[in-house]
């Protein structure tokens, strides 16, 4: 029988039952596994008619009522792989339980990611929380997209829900798309990926070659960000939908939890993530805004030097030509039970929480922990931009300048043959930083200590534009002469003080320009060291062009960059870096 005829004849069968709200129906296609009870074929109906596709696996013969680990996710895989991670739920003593979003698998609804996964997981643990085989507990675990999805069950908390366990999750509007209001490009391409058919354009998606060419010919083009898909020969509705949406408006905020919305989040979260997870300022705001508003919710979070793909397997040897530290590495499936256990079975506190906030500390081979975000760091080093010289670079001091100074800095956006800001952390270690951009250097360290946290500061300047996009990227120099990648900002400046509102430069103005969205990091640095920043204006075929004339950003052209970019970075801007004596 083909897939068609078997869509086709189970929506007839529900026609005829006229399945009402919350209401499922059950085919069971066999089960080729004698030891589990498989419905791989359930449909639940959410509160304004759509209808999910879900799979439950049971262990066969064993009537009890069980906790329920629930997987919410876009990406429906290769049904055996799925499959996988539910039998695994089962052999640890739990009933496992995938549910795939809108219009994925057997939903017939149109895909928007993002837009009703809040409101649809509240229903599908409403669905299992009613069913024989639930004792009334369902946790939930997963990455990535899985990841955001849990946070966006408790936009609204299901008395069933119990706990959460988001590795890298993302937050819609703040880390992808976009990043401090700027629109960055990988998620075009994943838009294909997950929103082409019912299950992955894997061929689409995989096609890098297809989107680096796009993405080149709209940078020498000149053309406008809301081209890009007209330049790539394919329309892109996903995209189009979001870069309509610049600021981090009512579209993002209700897709999880908001300010207050955390206030009413009482269920205790174990979170994991990594310091070179691209999205690591979703994840990280989450916990952050949890504690602000909610401050006695149970929240942990095991972070190490982990990209976006290896914080879910526990980590990998190799992150971008790095060797991490083989302490580093752990049994993140196993660290998930252990919790699951903890809190759905009331067992053991997991030994690997020994705080609320348990850190890898990158070159040490060593763990370390803390009772907050804001408790790895017990002080800051402040540097300020001097004008002074350190060798070919600038200097960073400790002391703020007697005398008001700037460094002039001219951007052509006409020109396509020069970028600005390479921030991205792909080497970690580098033997250079040239990147068109201000370098400043501090004096060699003259005693080791932990770079701790997320690193924050202000930028004052003026230019002749009413917006423009700031790269901020801070390295190690090592007595090598080596530079180590510790951590990166980008931001609009226009958005810096309220991403919720575009506030536009005053050309010939001089204005401040705060940041603190940065990537947390763990580190130790050796006598001898030295920091380095790099400052510059981020132009590059990898996110928004940013040209400045107070437009909406996605309509500029190269039009729009007939006139130069001309900046004064006074050097009374300066850096915090955190760390812990």
């Amino acid at each position: 029988m083909s897939y068609k005829t078997i869509f086709i004849l189970l929506f007839i069968i529900l026609a005829v039952i006229n399945v009402n709200a919350q209401k499922t129906l059950s085919l069971s296609l066999g089960n080729k596994d004698d030891d589990y009870d498989i419905q791989d074929s359930i449909m639940i109906r959410t509160r304004d008619g759509a209808l999910l596709s879900a799979i439950a696996v049971h262990k066969k013969g064993d009537t009890r009522p069980k906790p329920v680990i629930l997987q919410f996710t876009i990406y429906v895989r290769d049904k055996d792989r799925d499959l996988e991670s539910l039998k695994d739920a089962v052999d640890r003593d739990y009933i496992g339980v995938i549910a795939y979003t809108r219009g994925k698998r057997y939903s017939p609804n149109e895909i928007y990611p993002y837009e009703t996964d809040g409101n649809d997981t509240y229903d599908v643990i409403d669905w299992i929380s009613k069913q024989p085989w639930c004792n009334g507990s369902v946790g939930m675990y997963g990455g990535s997209y899985n990841g955001f999805t849990q946070w966006a069950a408790t936009k609204k908390v299901h008395p069933a829900l119990k706990t959460i366990v988001p590795y890298v999750a993302n937050r819609p509007g703040m880390g992808l798309p976009m990043e401090n209001n700027i629109f960055i490009n990988p998620n075009y391409e994943w838009s294909f990926y997950v929103g082409n058919n019912k299950y992955l354009d894997t061929e689409t998606g995989n096609n890098r070659n297809r989107f680096r060419t796009m993405m080149f010919k709209w940078w020498e083009s000149g053309a406008a960000y809301t081209k890009m898909d007209s330049i790539d020969g394919a329309s892109n509705r996903l995209f189009q939908r979001w870069i309509n949406h610049p600021d981090f408006d009512d579209y993002w905020q209700k897709m999880a939890p908001y300010k207050e919305d955390f206030a009413q989040i009482r269920i205790p979260v174990l979170a994991f993530d990594g310091y070179y997870n691209d999205s690591q300022n979703s994840s990280l705001y989450y916990l952050r805004e949890l504690n602000k508003y909610s401050p006695e919710t149970p929240v942990y979070l095991v972070i190490g030097p982990y990209g976006h793909f290896g914080t879910q397997i526990g980590g990998e040897e190799l992150i971008n030509g790095y060797k991490i530290d083989p302490v580093a590495r752990f049994n993140i499936k196993d660290y998930t039970y252990q919790w699951f256990n903890f809190i759905l079975k009331s067992g053991k506190k997991p030994n690997f929480l020994r705080d609320k906030i348990n850190y890898q500390i990158i070159g040490t081979d060593q763990w370390s922990s803390a009772s907050s975000l804001d408790a790895m760091h017990n002080t800051y080093l402040k540097f300020y931009l001097s004008k002074k010289k350190s060798g070919k670079f600038y200097s960073l001091s400790s002391h703020p300048s007697k005398n008001s100074e700037y460094f002039k800095q001219e951007v052509d956006f006409s020109d396509r043959k020069s970028m600005n800001n390479n921030y991205y952390p792909d080497p970690i270690v580098r033997d250079n930083i040239d990147d068109n951009g201000f370098i400043f250097v501090t004096e060699p360290f003259k005693e080791p200590f932990l770079i701790n946290g997320s690193f924050l500061g202000q930028i004052n300047l003026i230019c002749n534009k009413k917006d423009l996009d700031i790269g901020v990227t801070l390295y190690e120099v090592t007595t090598e002469g080596k530079y180590f990648h510790l951590s990166y900002y980008i931001g609009r400046a226009s958005y810096a003080k309220d991403p919720t509102n575009r506030a536009l430069l005053n050309p010939g103005k001089k204005e401040t320009i705060p940041f603190s969205n940065t990537h947390l990091i763990s580190k130790q640095l050796q006598k001898g060291s030295r920091l380095a920043i790099v400052l510059n204006v981020n132009k590059n075929p990898f996110s928004q062009l940013n040209y400045g004339t107070g437009k909406e950003v996605s309509e500029e052209t190269i039009l729009d960059g007939r006139e130069p970019l001309n900046i004064k970075w006074f050097n009374d801007s300066f850096i915090e870096i955190p760390i812990l004596k």
